[in-house]
């Protein structure tokens, strides 16, 4: 059982792929949808995802993808389950499992995700519709006396509790903090929270007696908040985010892999390139670094996709272009002209 999570979980970070998050929950893709103009009903999500999913050669450049619960039961126009269009094209099926970050009682301006209740015969269900890896997400706030201990304490215990349940049943769990950009915090007040996050998290991880090996983690760059006043460049960015993981990320951990959030869809391309380049020029790193974007691989998909057949191809394209730019951006051999080039 150990072997099949190790092989799962480097399969996920291979060279040259990444993760695409198409995982939103009903109430986010109706936004997404509101904002092309498409009414958000089940039979309109099924034919997005099977755009999206059919996409050819998908498996070149996307090693996963995480699915929703209504996805993962749904099929395209001709009854093939799209946990088999996944496997075919090569790309492992994978699934959300939280319930959504909740307000923590008592905690004014934090949350606690919720999802453990039932989670263990959730998880022996989605192993028999096939997931063979799983996602957890907890959001760490940076404002006025936040990030408390508590808050980051109670969304590391929860996390680990809900990996525990993840490798008994089978399935790899990706683990995701994610310290949000919101706010007009400077990039050292992301690392310092980022980096208590980390601490904790893994903390709860050990004491619960994850294996390691068989688990990977999502997680934020180290970046300023939206409302800062000064905007890193790329460089500063990713040497901050080395840095914080280098202290932080066990070196059992087989890969990391990274969340696009307030990210444009070329920022997260080129910082992940960067990245990936310092490590080729230096010590290298105990960890793969890798994606796992939603918005950031979609967008362009959503937008040229208009919920109009006529623009399937298109659509395939835009999905195609960004897994390709995300996929070079992986082994640090990204080069802007590549986008204009295509």
């Amino acid at each position: 059982m150990t072997d099949t999570m190790h092989s799962t979980a480097e399969a996920l970070v291979a060279p040259g792929k990444g993760i695409l998050a198409a995982d939103e929950s009903t109430g986010t893709i109706k936004k997404r949808f509101d904002s092309i103009g498409v009414e958000s009903t089940e039979d309109t999500r099924r034919a997005y995802r099977q755009m999206l999913f059919t996409t050819p050669d998908l498996g070149e450049h996307i090693s996963g993808v995480i699915l929703y619960d209504e996805t993962i039961r749904q099929s395209t126009d001709d009854g093939v389950p799209f946990v088999k269009v996944l496997e075919a094209a090569g790309s492992i099926p994978g699934i959300k499992v939280d319930t959504g970050a909740k307000p923590l009682a008592l905690f004014p301006g934090e949350t606690v995700t919720e999802g453990l209740d039932g989670l263990r015969d959730r998880l022996a269900e989605y192993r028999e519709l096939g997931a063979r890896f799983a996602k957890w997400r907890a959001t760490i706030i940076i404002g006025a006396g936040t990030p408390t201990n508590f808050a980051i304490d109670a969304n590391a215990h929860g996390r680990a509790r809900y990996a525990a349940l993840c490798q008994e049943a089978d399935i790899v769990p990706i683990v995701e903090p994610e310290i949000l950009m919101d706010g007009d915090h400077d990039i050292d007040a992301c690392e310092e929270a980022t980096g208590r996050t980390l601490d904790a998290l893994y903390r709860q991880m050990v004491a619960h007696r994850l294996d390691l090996p068989g688990t990977l983690l999502k997680v934020n760059m180290i970046v300023p908040g939206k409302g800062s006043a000064v905007q890193d460049d790329d460089a500063t960015i990713a040497e901050a985010t080395i840095r914080c993981l280098s202290e932080h990320v066990p070196a059992s951990v087989p890969g990391v892999v990274f969340l696009s959030g307030g990210m444009s869809d070329e920022q997260a391309t080129t910082r992940l390139d960067a990245m990936n380049r310092m490590l080729a020029t230096g010590d290298g790193a105990p960890w793969a670094l890798s994606f796992s974007y939603g918005r950031a691989l979609q967008a362009p998909a959503l937008t040229a996709w208009g919920g109009d057949l006529r623009n399937v191809a298109a659509g395939q394209r835009a999905l195609g272009h960004r897994a390709t730019m995300n996929g070079h951006a992986r082994d640090g051999a990204y080069d802007p002209a590549m986008e204009s080039a295509a």
